[in-house]
C-alpha cells in the first residue's frame, strides 16, 4: 500500500483544497480531496449529502472515503469535521498531517459567502464557527505533525513554509517544529520546537557579522549556536552580559554598544540574544538603538522570555525612576523557542514563568485555564501538557501583538496584573522574579475589579487556585499601600496623572478588541479601570496581604 506524503486537515476556509493543490505542483505530486471523493460516489454535493444524510451518517461514508485516499501518493486534503471521527484519526497515525490553522473571524470571513457548507449554518455563524474552533482544534492537534498559521498569508506562502519544514526534518518525523505568525508590519515568525541551533543562521542570513549576547550560565549554547552561524560563513562575536536584571542598566548597555562598534556590526547585521527576558530585552534594545535599528533574533532560554519577553517587541532597560521605561518598540526577526533548554530548567523557573500563560488564559485563551485545572502537575512537565501551553500562549500574544504592536488600545490588556507587579518588583529591588510579581499582581487587580463590582468573588477564587497549585504566590506584605501606589502612579499606561489599571469583568463579551476587550471568546473581559478609587485599591490591598 503506498502512502501519501502529506495530509492537510483544517477547518472549512483554512485553504485546505487550494494549498493542497500548489503543495501537489510543488512536489510534483498528485492531489485527493475526502470531499471530492463523496461527491463522486454520491453524484451529490458534500453539503446536500450531508443535509440529506445527517451526521453520524455522513461521517461513517466520510470514514470509507479518507481510508480510500490515504491509500494515494501525494496530497490529501480532509474535510473539516473528518478528525471528529476517532476511526479517522486512528487512520492518520502513521502519516504526515499539516493543521491549517485559522481564526474564527477570518474562517467566518472567507465562508460568509459559500452557501454549500451547512456545517457552519447559524444565526450567528461566528458564534458557530468559534464552536467548531473550540471543539475541533484539540483533535486537529492530537493528528497533527505541523500546525501552519494561515491568517493574513497566502497560499504560496503557506506552500513555502511547508516544504521548507519538509526538506529541513526530513518529511517531518515526529513531533515537527509548530511556527506562529507574528501578523505585524514586519511579519515574523516564533519556531516552537526542539533542537531549534540549525534555525539560526537561516534566520541571520545575509549578515556579515553577528553579536551573541548571553547570560553566564548559557556560554555552552551560546557556542553552539556562534558555531552553526560561522559554519555559513558569518563572523561571530560573542559577549557575556552580567545575569538577569544586572544587564539591563545604562552601563550594560553602553557596554554592549562597544562590543557592537568592536565587531564592526553595520545594518544588514545583526544580534542574536541567547538567554531570559532580562537578555531578551537588552538584546532587542541593543538591535533597536544600534545603527538606528538592525535585526534581532531571539533564543529565549527561560518559560517566561519564551511567552511574554521575546515575543511582541517590546525592549528595554530600567533606571532608577522604574522597570524598561527607556527601550523601543522592535520586532525580532524570528524567535525561537527551543523546548530543549526547559528540560534543565530549575523548576521554580517553570513556576515563574506559568504566571504569564495564566494571564493569557484570564485575558484570552479560556482552555489555557481548563488545563491548569485539569492537572497542575502536567502544566510543569516540559513533556507533559507545557509544550501546548507554551504555544497557546504565544498565540494569544502574536494576535494581540499583531493587532496593536505599539500598545495603543487592545496590547493594553496583555499588562494584566503587571501595573501592581511592577510595583512589587520595584520595591523589591527586582530580587522578585517577574512571574511571581505579576501572579500577585493578577490577584490584587481580580481584588480591585471585585471591589469595583466587575468581577465576582468566584472568578478571584479560580485566580487564587489556579495560581497556588502550581506554587505562585498570591500575597505580598513587604510594602505599605502609599508606598505601591507611588510607583504604580509612575506606569506607561496612565493618563494624565492617573493610575490605570487593566482589570476583568465577569463573562467575555466576544468584541473586536477595540475597546481593550477580549475577541476569541475569553471566559472573562479586560477593560481599563481608569483612576480606582482610593477605598477600592485599599480594600485589594488588603486581601492581597492575607497569607
Amino acid at each position: 500500500m503506498t502512502a501519501p506524503r502529506l495530509v492537510l486537515v483544517g477547518l472549512p476556509g483554512a485553504g485546505k483544497t487550494t494549498v493542497g493543490r500548489l503543495l501537489a505542483e510543488a512536489l510534483d505530486c498528485g492531489v485527493v480531496d475526502s470531499d471530492e471523493l463523496l461527491e463522486q460516489e454520491s453524484g451529490t454535493a458534500c453539503g446536500e449529502l450531508f443535509a440529506a444524510l445527517g451526521e453520524p451518517a455522513f461521517r461513517e461514508r466520510e470514514e470509507a472515503a479518507v481510508a480510500r485516499a490515504l491509500t494515494t501518493d501525494g496530497i490529501v486534503s480532509l474535510g473539516g469535521g473528518a478528525v471528529t471521527s476517532a476511526a479517522t484519526r486512528a487512520l492518520l497515525a502513521d502519516h504526515t498531517v499539516v493543521y491549517l490553522r485559522i481564526s474564527a473571524e477570518e474562517g467566518v470571513r472567507r465562508t460568509a459567502v459559500d452557501d454549500s457548507r451547512p456545517v457552519l449554518a447559524a444565526t450567528d455563524p461566528t458564534a458557530r464557527y468559534r464552536s467548531l474552533l473550540t471543539e475541533r482544534e484539540p483533535w486537529y492537534r492530537e493528528v497533527a505533525d505541523l500546525v501552519v498559521d494561515v491568517d493574513h498569508r497566502t497560499p504560496p506562502e503557506i506552500v513555502t513554509e511547508i516544504t521548507t519544514m519538509l526538506n529541513q526534518s526530513g518529511d517531518l518525523p515526529g513531533a515537527a517544529a509548530t511556527r506562529v505568525r507574528v501578523a505585524t508590519d514586519h511579519p515574523y515568525d516564533v519556531v516552537i520546537g526542539r533542537d531549534l541551533v540549525g534555525e539560526v543562521a537561516p534566520a541571520v542570513a545575509g549578515a556579515s557579522h553577528v553579536v551573541v549576547l548571553h547570560q553566564p550560565p548559557l556560554a555552552d549554547l551560546a557556542g553552539r549556536i556562534a558555531e552553526a552561524v560561522r559554519a555559513v560563513g558569518i563572523e561571530v562575536t560573542v559577549h557575556e552580559t552580567p545575569d538577569a536584571e544586572d544587564a539591563k542598566t545604562v552601563a550594560g548597555a553602553a557596554e554592549c554598544w562597544d562590543v557592537c562598534a568592536a565587531a564592526g556590526l553595520s545594518r544588514q547585521d545583526a544580534v542574536i540574544g541567547v538567554g531570559g527576558g532580562a537578555t531578551t530585552d537588552l538584546a532587542g534594545f541593543i538591535a533597536a538603538t544600534w545603527m538606528r535599528g538592525i535585526n534581532v533574533v531571539q533564543y529565549p532560554t527561560t518559560l517566561l522570555a519564551m511567552v511574554d519577553a521575546a515575543v511582541g517587541g517590546k525592549t528595554g532597560i530600567n533606571t532608577a525612576a522604574g522597570k524598561n521605561l527607556v527601550g523601543a518598540f522592535h520586532e525580532p526577526a524570528t524567535v525561537l523557542v527551543d523546548l530543549d533548554v526547559l528540560d534543565g530548567l530549575p523548576r521554580p523557573e517553570i513556576v515563574a514563568g506559568s504566571a504569564e500563560i495564566i494571564k493569557a488564559g484570564f485575558i484570552r485563551d479560556p482552555r489555557i485555564l481548563d488545563l491548569y485545572e485539569a492537572d497542575p502537575a502536567a502544566a510543569l512537565d516540559p513533556r507533559g501538557a507545557l509544550p501546548e501551553l507554551i504555544e497557546r500562549s504565544v498565540r494569544v500574544k502574536a494576535d494581540v501583538v499583531g493587532q496593536d504592536l505599539r500598545e495603543s488600545s487592545l496590547r493594553e490588556i496583555l499588562n494584566y496584573g503587571h501595573t501592581y507587579g511592577h510595583a512589587v518588583e520595584q520595591h523589591e529591588h527586582y530580587r522578585w522574579r517577574h512571574g511571581n510579581a505579576v501572579a500577585v499582581g493578577m490577584v490584587f487587580e481580580a481584588e480591585l475589579a471585585h471591589a469595583a463590582g466587575l468581577l465576582s468573588a468566584a472568578a478571584v477564587e479560580r485566580h487564587r487556585r489556579i495560581l497556588t497549585s502550581v506554587g505562585l504566590p498570591t500575597s505580598y506584605d513587604g510594602a505599605t499601600l502609599a508606598e505601591l501606589v507611588e510607583v504604580m502612579g509612575r506606569d506607561k499606561k496612565n493618563r494624565d496623572g492617573h493610575i490605570r489599571v487593566v482589570v476583568l469583568s465577569d463573562g467575555g463579551d466576544g468584541g473586536d478588541g477595540s475597546d481593550g476587550s477580549a475577541s476569541t471568546g475569553s471566559t472573562y473581559t479586560p477593560q481599563r479601570l481608569e483612576a480606582p478609587a482610593g477605598e477600592d485599591l485599599q480594600t485589594a490591598y488588603d486581601a492581597t496581604r492575607e497569607a
